[in-house]
Formats: C-alpha cells, sequence, structure tokens
C-alpha cells in the first residue's frame, strides 16, 4: 500500500465571491424565479465558466450584445455586474425591454466620479486595462474623447495633457494595487494638481485577496488561484503570487485544468479564488489534492469582509 506524501494546504481568506459579485449572480436567480425563463444576460454576468453554465441550465441566456434579444421579448434582460455604457440601457428602454441593471455599486461609483469630474471640465484618465468590460463601461458613461486609457507607467510618463493643471484620474477596480500604485505615483508627480477619487477606486474585495496572497506566497512551494483567464482580478492574484516570489503560480478554472507535474515535490500549497469564482471549485481542488496527499489545512486571513449589496430594487419583495 503507497503512504500519500504530506502536504500543508494554506488557505487564503479572504477568497472568493464578493458582494458584487453575490448581487449580480442573485439578480440573475431572483428574476429566473420571479419570471420563469428565459432571462437574458448581456455578457457573462460575472467571469466564470461554472458561474455562467450553473445559471444558463436554469434558463438564463446570455448575449454579447442587445441587438441577440428578439424585439419582441418580454422576459427580464439583465446588465452584467461589470456596468455597461450609457448607450446599452437607452438602446433596452427604446426597445421597451424591462431591464435590470447587475452593475456593481463599487464599479457605479466609478461611473459617477467620471461623470462629475466631466461636469466640472476636467480631462479625464482612466486607469485599466483595454477592452475589459468594465473599463468599456466606465469609458461609455461620457461623450467619445473625454477618457484617455492609461495601461500601464510608461502610458502615464508619455500623457501630454491638454491642460496639466486641469486633470482627474479613475480606476477599474480589479487593478494590482502596486501596479496601480505605480501609475498614480507617475501622475502626481508629473501633475501635482491632479484630482484623484476621495476614495480608492480599486475595490475593497480585489484588495483583500490580493492582501491575503501578499502573506500566502512567500511561505508556500506554489499557489493556484482559482478563477478564469477572462477574470481581471483572478489574473492580478496570480501575477502577486509571482511578484511574492512563489515560483509556481497557476490559474486554473477547475482541478480537471492542473497540470500535475507542476506540483511534483511541493510541500506546501497556497490556494485563493477570485472574486468570481465559487467555494465549490475551491473544495474540488481540494479533494483533488487529498486524492494525491495526506493533507494538512491552515488558513492564513488578511481581513474581515462583511459587506453587502442589496439587489436592484425591482427584484425586492419590498418592490411592490
Amino acid at each position: 500500500m503507497n503512504v500519500k506524501p504530506k502536504l500543508k494546504i494554506v488557505l487564503c481568506s479572504p477568497r472568493g465571491f464578493c458582494a458584487g459579485v453575490v448581487r449580480a449572480i442573485d439578480t440573475v436567480e431572483r428574476a429566473l424565479t420571479l419570471y420563469g425563463a428565459p432571462v437574458y444576460v448581456r455578457h457573462e454576468i460575472v467571469h466564470n465558466r461554472y458561474v455562467v453554465d450553473s445559471l444558463r441550465a436554469k434558463g438564463a441566456i446570455f448575449v454579447e450584445e442587445l441587438a441577440e434579444i428578439p424585439d419582441d421579448t418580454t422576459a427580464p434582460v439583465v446588465f452584467s455586474a461589470h456596468g455597461v455604457p450609457k448607450s446599452v440601457p437607452a438602446d433596452a428602454q427604446r426597445r421597451n425591454f424591462f431591464s435590470l441593471d447587475a452593475t456593481c455599486p463599487l464599479v457605479t461609483k466609478v461611473h459617477r466620479e467620471a461623470a462629475i469630474h466631466f461636469k466640472r471640465g476636467h480631462e479625464i484618465l482612466l486607469i485599466g486595462h483595454s477592452h475589459h468590460p468594465e473599463v468599456v463601461g466606465t469609458v461609455g458613461q461620457l461623450p467619445a474623447g473625454a477618457v484617455t486609457l492609461i495601461e500601464t507607467a510608461e502610458d502615464a510618463e508619455k500623457f501630454a495633457p491638454k491642460d496639466a493643471d486641469n486633470l482627474a484620474f479613475v480606476t477599474q477596480t480589479t487593478l494590482s494595487i502596486d501596479d496601480t500604485a505605480e501609475i498614480v505615483a507617475v501622475l502626481k508627480q508629473r501633475f501635482p494638481n491632479i484630482h484623484g477619487p476621495h476614495k480608492e477606486d480599486i475595490c475593497y474585495a480585489t484588495t483583500n485577496r490580493q492582501l491575503a496572497v501578499k502573506k500566502v506566497a512567500p511561505v508556500v512551494d506554489a499557489l493556484i488561484v482559482v478563477g478564469a483567464p477572462n477574470s481581471s482580478n483572478s489574473q492580478r492574484l496570480r501575477e502577486v503570487a509571482e511578484r511574492e516570489g512563489c515560483k509556481v503560480s497557476v490559474l486554473a478554472q477547475r482541478a480537471g485544468d492542473l497540470d500535475w507535474s507542476m506540483f511534483e515535490g511541493i510541500k506546501s500549497l497556497g490556494i485563493t479564488a477570485g472574486a468570481s469564482a465559487p467555494e465549490v471549485i475551491v473544495e474540488e481542488i481540494m479533494d483533488a489534492f487529498a486524492a494525491r496527499y495526506e493533507l494538512e489545512v491552515e488558513t492564513v486571513s488578511a481581513a474581515e469582509e462583511n459587506e453587502f449589496f442589496p439587489l436592484p430594487r425591482s427584484l425586492r419583495p419590498d418592490a411592490a
């Protein structure tokens, strides 16, 4: 009989679903309960295949654009947690759709900040990743050309403003804390009068998950981030682990995605999950390791989370 090698698993806390993701998923599920299938969802409600497939099985239909939805539908149409350009709700209203906005309230906060800066006549910089739906949604809150995207410190060095004393910046909510701090430092050095957010735009969940990884990554031989390749906050967690000196930093959607050769000879393993990844997949991955190793499990915590965001008003029991 083979004796399993010992493996210490260090679970990062917090990990997994944040309040904005819970609200978005609950929006689709509540709409399905109240109105029945189908419920149309523009873009993946959150960036996680398991979540999307689960909702699809319950009757959600995912589309990339409203043009894919029949004109005569009375079904609810949900906008994803990442937020949408202003043109999308306007189009939904023109077509008389019953729309439900599942945009994370912390993304909505960034939209409002950008709108206030625009109203005050500031030239607006958005620190973020091009083509990410959250960035597309934020840029789409304002007229074309009103927002300049800054992706790197090099972009910040090269940026030539119309008026160096009339600038403001906002950021995507799911960025690397360290990368963003570097970019902001360059902007503030070059433009001392630039206006920033009253409270940091990078959301509490992104910050807390990165802080937990910073504590765990230096003390384990490998670290797994449960999350999707198109999930910005999950990709940032893997990068943070790498930067903190963890030699094997892997992003995995499911246990079946793991390349076991990467974990040969390890004695300790960190596990975390992006804000859109369900805990059930963390458990699935731990079960896969338990089949091969004798596990000792420890949890390292960086913060307590008790945030809660209520559902869109029309879905609340008191809406009537």
